[in-house]
């Protein structure tokens, strides 16, 4: 039910020739990753999923030396800070008794992220730690460094609890998306539109998701396109609990909806259980100041085939277009790719409900946007504000 990319990252970080790919080797008991005693030998990042003892599937991902050199090996350092974005836990590789600027920027990265790391001596069996070069760590970094070597298979258990011991719980601990606002027998009534872009053969995945945490808490789902709204309405003898809706027929599905009967969004849920609701509630009425040949980034969590009724890229602008009455431009963006121009260029920046993402690698994504001022929205909240029904779509969030 989940995307891959919602299991939690783990990342290597270290120079070049330091065995972080033997590490990761070492860890999933597989040769993914190439060993070479060339420098440089991990150009891109490298993953591989494995089961975690006490988590579940993690993601490994091993990355090329912070200390590469060139103008491309000064791309691949780049590729690994951005990767250090996305990880919920990074594993610092020490080696040589060698600790300075390279360490020290991986280790300020790691801080300004808020991702906890865990420093690890490297390759002991080659070049032992000696006590001096290890307490002094411990006195610049607050932490003692765990000395490893992959040749010892006793230090294996004490380096996979050390991983368990900092990796965040959030990373890999299911939080449930209505479990407090919803209760066993409550009836629930999903809105699923179903046009030329909706995937062939299945639902989207917000609308699996929010299906299985119905179902996870003893609740009752009744599932109905739009247009059989009516009808699924008053089949019932007694009103739903909530109705979540698609947000492209917010619109239609709020003036059928009676107004005592709790409405919100596949996007809103989702944006509330990311963590950055707050930062989308203060920053979605933007909208209603924009001015002309603003611009606004949109940003897609995943990649996906483009039709005439996409939600983001057509639905989504056209809406704004109207509502505020301006020349609008707009740039969209997915997955992880790299901004054309400096966010502090947008007026909005508008995030899908990020399904495929987890908390972290959202809050990475937004970070930038936040830190430079720049207001930031949600495809649910947006289209609901431009609806006129903003507060409606937060009131069953709102009532304890």
């Amino acid at each position: 039910m989940k995307g891959n990319e919602l299991k939690p990252r783990i990342g290597v970080f270290g120079r070049r020739n330091y065995g972080k790919s033997s590490l990761v080797n070492y860890l999933t008991g597989q040769n993914i990753a190439i060993v070479s005693d060339t420098p440089g030998a991990t150009t891109d990042p490298v993953r591989k999923t494995m089961e975690l003892g006490g988590v579940g599937p993690v993601i490994w991902v091993d990355t090329a030396g912070i200390d590469d050199v060139g103008e491309l090996g000064q791309a691949r350092v780049e590729r690994s800070f951005a990767e250090l974005e996305q990880c919920d836990l990074a594993i610092v590789l020490l080696a040589e008794n060698r600790f300075d600027e390279h360490e020290q920027s991986l280790l300020d990265a790691c801080k300004k992220t808020k991702i906890p790391y865990l420093l690890l001596y490297s390759q002991a069996d080659k070049v032992p730690p000696s006590d001096v070069f290890l307490d002094d760590v411990q006195r610049i970094c607050g932490t003692r460094p765990l000395v490893f070597s992959i040749y010892d298979d006793s230090r294996r258990d004490v380096l996979l609890n050390s991983i368990l011991q900092l990796l965040p719980e959030s990373a890999y601990k299911h939080m449930s998306l209505l479990g407090d606002v919803i209760h066993e027998g409550d009836k629930v009534v999903m809105v699923t539109p179903i046009d030329s872009s909706a995937p062939e053969g299945r639902m989207i995945l917000p609308q699996v998701q929010v299906l299985r945490d119905i179902l996870d808490n003893n609740a009752i789902a009744l599932v109905c396109k739009e247009s059989e709204l009516v009808r699924t309405l008053a089949s019932l003898a007694a009103p739903p609990k909530l109705v979540v809706t698609d947000s492209q027929v917010y619109d239609y599905v709020a003036s059928v909806v009676p107004d005592d009967i709790f409405l919100t969004s596949f996007s809103v849920v989702l944006a509330r259980a990311k963590g950055l609701f707050d930062d989308y509630v203060k920053g979605t009425p933007k909208l209603s100041s924009l001015n002309d040949d603003d611009r606004i980034l949109l940003l897609e969590s995943c990649t996906h085939n483009v039709t005439c009724e996409d939600i983001g890229r057509v639905k989504l602008p056209k809406l704004i277009k109207k509502f505020s009455g301006k020349n609008i431009h707009f740039d969209v963006v997915s997955g992880l790719s790299s901004l054309e121009r400096p966010v502090s260029d947008y007026a909005l920046v508008i995030q899908c409900g990020g399904c495929v993402v987890s908390p972290k690698q959202l809050a990475s994504r937004l970070a930038p946007a936040v830190e430079a001022g720049v207001p930031v929205s949600n495809y649910g909240l947006a289209i609901a504000y431009m609806n006129g029904i903003f507060e409606r779509s937060m009131r069953i969030f709102n009532q304890n």
